[in-house]
């Protein structure tokens, strides 16, 4: 039996919202009337009364709902190079846009990448004062979900937003996990976006919805998003079958991320205190880290099988090798951790303490 199948067995999972099935589109529908006008090409009061709703949410002048992420960053650094008449562009090694999206923003716009701190770390002001040479923008994540959804501080960003500014450099927000990091900094969305000339945020990260996006800014770097959006094929003759559940997972779940943080923090403490396991970061600063098994993938793999057939419960669907004695997986906390019970959770940790023993 593989990880995965045994984990799809279990009744009860630890991360996200439960599984990803076609009842999540259902719900999203069921008080909808038949006979609401679908969106077509942009238009209509299904995509512009939700692209207000988020304008709003975020604290900027316009939004704009792409079909994906990845379609709205490049976008949204392509508009910022030309603005700047420069092709550079500044971010972590270990953007989304650097190992996820095959060079897309290089091979469709020939911007030139410049990676910015160690791959460990986070992007703070000092890697930034390093840069050697111009740069239109700088992307920053929040959080840099590849080392454990680690975080500056907010005042590092205060400190980050002023350079930039300084310093003529557009910066963009990779936001797509923007509500799960609210909870840590203790402020609103908009708060944070004010920092940033321009963001993007994810519908089904944290949110669960089915796919989709949004990408915020001034009027002009809207307008200027839309018809790159065209260009693209992303604005396709009707986008509600997205929105509809976007805007339904967002009222359900954006006042819920404190709940979701708040039960990061607890699990975390849970497993550091286990033989074997370490959390990347210790204390949690979203809804989401890394677990460190400090064994092989293939013991690893077999003892998770062993501990699901015996609590019902499901951690974790993959492991990724660190080295040969090491592996890994990223957790995030949803609504499904909630339907664990104390006696449920206080037996899944006493079974995986004796194993790791």
């Amino acid at each position: 039996m593989t990880l995965k199948t045994a984990y799809e067995k279990t009744a009860f999972q630890f991360g996200n919202h439960g599984k990803r099935e076609v009842a999540l589109l259902n719900k999203a529908f069921q008080n909808i009337p038949d006979n609401t006008p679908a969106d077509m090409y942009g238009n209509g009061e299904i995509i512009t009364a939700f692209e207000t709703k988020m304008a709003r949410f975020l604290g900027k002048e316009a939004a704009l709902f792409f079909p994906s992420g990845t379609m709205a960053q490049q976008i949204a650094l392509r508009i910022h190079c030309d603005d700047k008449a420069l092709n550079k562009v500044a971010y972590h090694p270990l953007s989304h846009l650097e190992i996820h999206e095959s060079d897309g923003l290089k091979e469709l716009h020939h911007i030139e990448t410049i990676l910015l701190a160690d791959k460990d770390h986070i992007v703070d002001l000092t890697a930034i004062q390093s840069l050697k040479e111009h740069v239109a923008a700088i992307l920053l994540e929040l959080p840099q979900r590849e080392i454990g959804g680690q975080l500056p501080k907010f005042d590092e960003l205060e400190r980050i937003a002023a350079f930039c500014k300084t310093h003529d450099i557009r910066l963009h927000l990779d936001g797509a996990r923007l509500l799960e990091i609210l909870p840590y900094y203790k402020k609103e969305a908009s708060q944070i976006a004010a920092l940033f000339d321009s963001i993007y945020v994810s519908f089904y990260k944290g949110i669960g919805s089915i796919a989709g996006a949004i990408l915020a800014g001034d009027q002009d770097f809207i307008d200027k998003a839309m018809t790159w959006k065209k260009r693209y094929g992303g604005n396709l003759i009707s986008l509600y079958p997205y929105i509809i559940p976007a805007d339904y997972y967002f009222d359900l779940r954006v006042n819920k991320m404190e709940l979701y943080y708040e039960a990061a923090k607890k699990v975390a403490v849970l497993l550091n205190e286990c033989p074997s396991i370490t959390t990347v970061p210790q204390v949690p600063v979203s809804n989401m880290f890394h677990i460190h098994f400090h064994k092989p993938i293939d013991e690893m793999t077999s003892l998770l099988i062993a501990l699901y057939e015996k609590t019902n419960i499901g951690l974790a669907n993959y492991l990724r090798p660190v080295n040969d004695t090491e592996c890994s997986f990223e957790l995030n906390f949803g609504d499904a951790f909630a339907e664990i019970s104390p006696s449920d959770l206080n037996l899944f940790f006493t079974e995986l303490n004796k194993l790791l023993t």
